[in-house]
């Protein structure tokens, strides 16, 4: 899995006041088959998980899934068994009043293949969020984020799915809040660079959303190559350092942004660039919403990040962002 900062980003809309703070829960997007096997090749986070979070203060949980077993052919019906299983989360963890980001953890393919290009037309990209939205439209707390992580792709490419994508969502009567990610894995760092062509501050401002409600999404993550994937983290300062081109390009667009995917090892360095990160965003929330930690989930084990509790104890990070949860 490929990681940077997840950044949500909204023109004058609904999420302005609104306070998004909490964790990506992963089970439902493991495994590669497909449909795969329940608790075998793919679980759900439980019910537990979200009782320790909203416990200690978290309100927003994003939820990755596989759009190939929810759909498993394009413009088809849904599985309903694993639709089941979004269902069970979402309405447990709305009923309590957290918001929860469905997230299709494809990285804009589908059967690796990417969307508008060759046998994936940007039409059956579409249809999912349609029939997704309809679902969902009716609890204000699900919030639809786009896709996780487009990248190999032209921006413009890009843009031009998520819009197709947000007029389906629309079409349906739908008002929730919807989170639009760029390209190259949307990194945040990487926001203004042009190694993976047209940069995404260029191309990225032709985002139509009827119903003005939508944020648009970076990750960014501490460490050397900002992949998420190293304990450690390159300085005490790199987070502000990695957000300081992204928020400055949001302030001049008058966007919003949430983090919604981010994290640091537990050491010395990574705890504080944790803070310094967090501490970048307090003081910048004309630009930032919230944030949403990677991860947390029931099979993520000793996973370097992972931010659920062992053996009753809480993880080592988990100390450094209770300070600045919503008030």
């Amino acid at each position: 899995m490929k990681v940077f900062i997840l950044v949500i980003v909204a023109i004058i809309s609904s999420v302005v006041g609104q306070c998004y703070r909490g964790v990506n829960l992963s089970g439902l997007e493991f495994g590669s088959a497909v449909p795969g096997q329940f608790n075998k090749d793919y679980t759900v986070p439980t019910n537990a998980e979200v009782d320790y979070f909203t416990g200690k203060g978290m309100n927003t949980f994003r939820l990755p899934f596989l759009w190939e077993r929810l759909q498993g052919t394009q413009n088809g019906n849904f599985n309903q068994s694993y639709l089941g299983y979004l269902d069970q989360f979402v309405n447990y963890a709305t009923g309590k009043g957290a918001y929860v980001i469905v997230d299709p953890h494809n990285y804009a393919r589908y059967f690796g293949q990417v969307i508008g290009q060759g046998t994936v037309p940007v039409g059956s990209y579409a249809n999912m969020w349609q029939q997704l939205a309809n679902h969902f439209k009716n609890n204000q707390r699900a919030i639809f984020g786009l896709m996780n992580e487009p990248h190999d792709m032209s921006t413009e490419l890009w843009l031009s799915d998520a819009n197709a994508a947000i007029a389906a969502i629309r079409g349906t009567g739908a008002t929730n809040l919807i989170t639009v990610p760029g390209n190259a894995y949307t990194g945040a760092a990487s926001w203004n660079q042009n190694w993976y062509g047209t940069p995404n501050s260029q191309v990225m401002t032709g985002i139509k959303d009827s119903g003005n409600n939508f944020v648009i999404e970076v990750h960014q993550y501490l460490d050397t190559d900002s992949s998420g994937t190293s304990a450690t983290c390159v300085s005490a300062n790199i987070g502000s350092t990695r957000l300081t081109e992204f928020a400055s390009w949001a302030k001049q667009h008058g966007y919003k942004a949430i983090l919604g995917e981010w994290a640091g090892g537990a050491n010395q360095v990574c705890y504080s660039a944790i803070t310094d990160m967090l501490n970048f965003m307090d003081q910048n929330t004309d630009v930032f919403v919230g944030w949403t930690w990677w991860g947390g989930g029931p099979w993520w084990g000793n996973y370097i990040f992972a931010l659920d509790p062992q053996s009753g104890r809480d993880a080592p990070q988990m100390q450094y962002l209770l300070p600045h949860f919503c008030k």
